[in-house]
């Protein structure tokens, strides 16, 4: 059974720091990422890595948020962490992990179930 799940969000004050956290289980995933929903607005990719390891952020949180994996011993289970710095009212919203399995060019897209972020000013 492949699960995706998330922990970590709080409410914070603004400069504040948060670290989110997710584990993917149950397959080989290839791409993690973090994408974040608020109010009225679409969902947006914020940061994300490659099975290579090749990293990627929205413009609105580069030096700010840091994306990092931790490979597991089991080849079933990757876990990604997302360090948010010096947050902002901006970046309150619902965020998301999305773990990707890579099969024969097909992929998969896994969420999970959303931990909320907020920043208070």
């Amino acid at each position: 059974q492949v699960q995706v799940v998330e922990s970590g969000g709080s409410l914070v004050h603004a400069g504040g720091s948060l670290r989110l956290s997710c584990t993917g289980s149950g397959t080989i995933f290839s791409t993690l990422g973090w994408y974040r929903q608020a109010p009225g607005k679409e969902r947006e990719l914020v940061a994300s890595v490659s099975s290579g390891g090749t990293t990627t952020y929205a413009d609105s949180v580069k030096g700010r948020f840091t994306i990092a994996v931790d490979n597991a011993k089991d080849a079933l289970s990757r876990s990604v962490y997302l360090q948010m710095d010096s947050l902002s009212p901006e970046d309150t919203a619902v965020y998301y992990c999305k773990a990707v399995r890579s099969y024969f060019g097909y992929n998969t897209d896994y969420w999970g179930q959303g931990t909320q972020v907020t920043v208070s000013s």
